[in-house]
């Protein structure tokens, strides 16, 4: 296959997920489904349904369902959301039952989460029209940003009705930032101005010759850009542009995977990727570089994550590209099913994760349209930084 033939395979195989696995009355996405296509998870997942309403949007433009049943899904998944989804404030638990849209266990409310379903809904919204932006408004302008704001105008992580506020805050660089310039720039319940300068801009890293804002696990610098256009813009605060930052991150990741090759001897220049996944150990926060020079996360065992690498298309698109037709080549069926790469694998073990990530797939489907076309960030250029 070419490039592009092998990118329609992969983002189609992404947009299946969400339009198969959907539940079927409520439209809810589920967190998770078995990677051979088998079995959909009975919770649903907020952000998951989220990526689920752009990916409505992706399906209805490529074509691969019919426009008319992509905006029915649309509208049935964010009237569930209007009437029935468990929510306080306007913000949404971080999953739900996916058959009924009720809390699900003891999660809590989740202001990173709604802001990920907030923006699937808009873009839904503005490519739909109709009853759909009807609904996308009125579940956006339910949101009061404020209520979950701490003393230093920062965003908290959550709530619960049991503990009320949870004592975290989004304090300091992460996956918040395309949140939390939404909640304080285009929010209809806005925070102050102030709280996009409120957060601190560290930690910064040198790794490879690059210097940048660093989290870890790659899809920080992911999520914040699948729906806002960075690419332009340059954050006074700091002075860094997060595309480039996003670029950087990605390269530097890529060399510290081939310079584990000693450990981990089938890294390799196209065999990478490291992000929060599955493992055989359970779910694991893992990324890499190290925050500080000679620092190496001890629970890496070899585990490759391709949605780590499909997320930064944009960013670094050789690169990318390069090392999920790598992955694909050499491991083939073994990784990649109906709904393409499971979340994780390791080569060295034969281990290979049995489900795949409703978020996962979402970050490889909208950064891989938005390498191809730049369909979503179109879409939601009213709302670009800038």
């Amino acid at each position: 296959m070419t490039d592009e033939a092998f990118l329609d395979d992969l983002a189609r195989r992404a947009f299946r997920y969400f339009f198969d696995t959907a539940h079927p009355h409520t439209g809810l996405v589920p967190d998770r489904a078995r990677a051979d296509g088998s079995r959909a998870g009975e919770v649903a997942s907020v952000a998951a349904t989220g990526f689920g309403l752009t990916a409505l949007v992706i399906g209805a433009e490529r074509g691969w369902e019919a426009r008319a049943e992509c905006r029915a899904c649309a509208e049935r998944v964010l009237r569930t959301l209007w009437r029935d989804g468990a929510q306080e404030r306007g913000f949404f638990y971080h999953f739900l039952d996916v058959r009924a849209g009720q809390r699900a266990g003891a999660c809590e409310v989740s202001s990173m989460d709604t802001a990920l379903l907030v923006f699937g809904a808009i873009t839904a919204a503005r490519h739909f029209g109709g009853v759909v932006a009807e609904l996308a408004q009125a579940i956006e302008a339910r949101v009061d940003w404020p209520w979950l704001m701490d003393a230093e105008k920062r965003i908290g992580h959550g709530w619960t009705p049991e503990r009320g506020s949870l004592p975290c805050s989004w304090d300091q660089f992460s996956e918040h930032y395309g949140m939390t310039w939404f909640a304080s720039h285009d929010a209809s319940r806005p925070l102050p101005a102030e709280s996009w300068r409120a957060w601190r801009r560290e930690p910064f890293v040198e790794y490879a010759g690059e210097r940048f804002l660093h989290h870890p696990p790659l899809f920080v610098h992911q999520f914040p850009q699948a729906w806002l256009d960075w690419r332009s813009y340059v954050d006074e605060a700091s002075g860094v542009n997060f595309f480039a930052q996003a670029g950087a991150a990605t390269r530097a990741q890529k060399r510290f995977c081939r310079e584990l090759a000693g450990h981990f001897p089938l890294w390799g220049e196209n065999v990478w990727g490291l992000s929060s996944s599955d493992s055989a150990a359970g779910y694991v926060d893992w990324g890499g570089p190290p925050v500080r020079a000679g620092e190496v996360d001890a629970r890496l065992d070899g585990t490759l994550v391709p949605c780590a690498v499909a997320g930064s298309l944009p960013f670094v698109p050789g690169d990318c590209i390069a090392a999920l037709r790598e992955m694909h080549a050499r491991w083939g069926e073994g990784i990649y099913g109906p709904y393409g790469f499971a979340d994780a694998f390791n080569p060295h073990t034969g281990w290979v994760a049995a489900d795949v990530i409703g978020i996962d797939q979402g970050i490889t489907l909208l950064m891989a349209e938005n390498l191809r076309s730049g369909l979503v960030w179109r879409v939601m250029e009213p709302f670009r930084p800038g």
